[in-house]
């Protein structure tokens, strides 16, 4: 079984900063393409950045420039960096990745999410 846990949300001012972390477990041989995303309240879940195994990334236009998308493969773990927070930021932010384990290929694997408000 595979699990991803995010850490990391919380309040914060407009123009402020946060880091988001989501770490794997489970018997995992290995992660390729890791990814945010994200969730505002009555809206669709969008794709917010990716990073792949050999960490080339993508970002949605709304957040480019502001946030970064990175990965520590011996850890597991992928970061979001978020910085000059608006607003609009404000949703539950989900990592999701695509696993290789002992039974097989997991591509999308999600974790629980983790609340962003910004907030003045």
């Amino acid at each position: 079984q595979v699990q991803l846990v995010e850490s990391g949300g919380g309040l914060v001012l407009p123009g402020g900063s946060l880091r988001l972390s989501c770490t794997a477990s489970g018997s995992i041989y290995s992660i390729n393409a890791m990814a945010w995303y994200r969730q505002a309240p009555g809206k669709q879940r969008e794709l917010v950045a990716t990073i792949t195994s050999g960490s080339s990334t993508n970002y949605t236009d709304s957040v480019k420039g502001r946030f970064a998308i990175s990965r520590d493969n011996a850890k597991k773990t992928v970061y979001l960096q978020m910085n000059s927070l608006k607003p609009e930021d404000t949703a539950v932010y989900y990592c999701n990745a695509d696993v290789l384990t002992a039974w097989g290929r997991y591509p999308q694997v999600w974790g629980q999410g983790t609340l962003v408000t910004v907030s003045s």
